[in-house]
């Protein structure tokens, strides 16, 4: 699975799920970038409290630390979707990013380019 993600990133989860009230199968990823100061995660957006059918693409930068910023990147209606949205971002981040230092900027040029652009 890891063979699908640019060399930069590493997948942290995978699993898919049917909820109690549905029988569509719904599926969840997390990628860590090898620094550990990005996770991207791909996720129902009903996890994210969304009333909006489909899937959110979110970007937390420096996850698990108390100062952590989490934005929401786009959100669309399938996971198909959503994950080649999650590809394109690993790779404009990672063409941008040049360490702690420029970490906000690789996700500003990757979440301008990635965002929906209503």
């Amino acid at each position: 699975m890891d063979a699908d993600v640019p060399p930069e990133w590493d997948t942290e989860a995978c699993r898919a799920y049917t909820p109690a009230d549905t029988d569509r199968e719904l599926q969840y990823r997390t990628y860590r970038h090898v620094s550990g100061d990005l996770r991207l995660k791909v996720a129902p957006a009903s996890l994210d409290g969304d009333d909006h059918p489909g899937y959110t693409l979110t970007a937390t930068c420096y996850p698990g630390l108390e100062f952590a910023e989490t934005i929401r990147v786009r959100t669309v209606l399938t996971f198909d979707r959503c994950e080649s949205i999650s590809r394109t971002f690993m790779d404009l981040f990672a063409a941008r990013y040049d360490g702690p230092g420029s970490l906000e900027d690789a996700v500003d040029y990757a979440y301008e380019r990635t965002r929906d652009h209503r």
